[in-house]
């Protein structure tokens, strides 16, 4: 059975820096997408960042691109996510998220492994 444990998520004021972590156990294969996902109050979730774990393409929302940074740790099992120059509307309640199915990348539907969340807020 798949888990997936978010950290790192805080408040923080506009211009700073937060790094999330994913920590994922119960994998059947190598081969996988994983990525981050949020969602603010009354919006609906979408995708911030992706990777195919195993050839390392990252994927990135328009909003975020050159501000967050997805990565993976040593082990596989593990993804970050950078994120930079933080503004109010990046705060929402993060995601962790994984899939094994094909060509995935930001597709909220398409993943089917769910971690808790953790919050981040961004005050102006």
């Amino acid at each position: 059975q798949v888990q997936l444990v978010e950290s790192g998520g805080a408040s923080v004021q506009a211009g700073g820096s937060l790094r999330l972590s994913c920590v994922g156990s119960g994998f059947l294969y190598s081969r996988r997408y994983m990525g981050w996902f949020r969602q603010a109050p009354g919006a609906e979730r979408e995708g911030v960042a992706a990777i195919y774990i195993g050839f390392d393409n990252t994927y990135y929302a328009d909003s975020v691109k050159g501000r967050f940074t997805i990565s993976q740790g040593n082990t596989r099992n593990t993804v970050y996510l950078q994120m930079n120059s933080l503004k109010p509307e990046d705060t929402a309640m993060y995601y962790c998220a994984a899939t094994y199915s094909p060509g995935s990348r930001l597709s909220v539907k398409a993943y089917n492994f769910w971690g808790q969340g953790t919050q981040v807020t961004v005050s102006s």
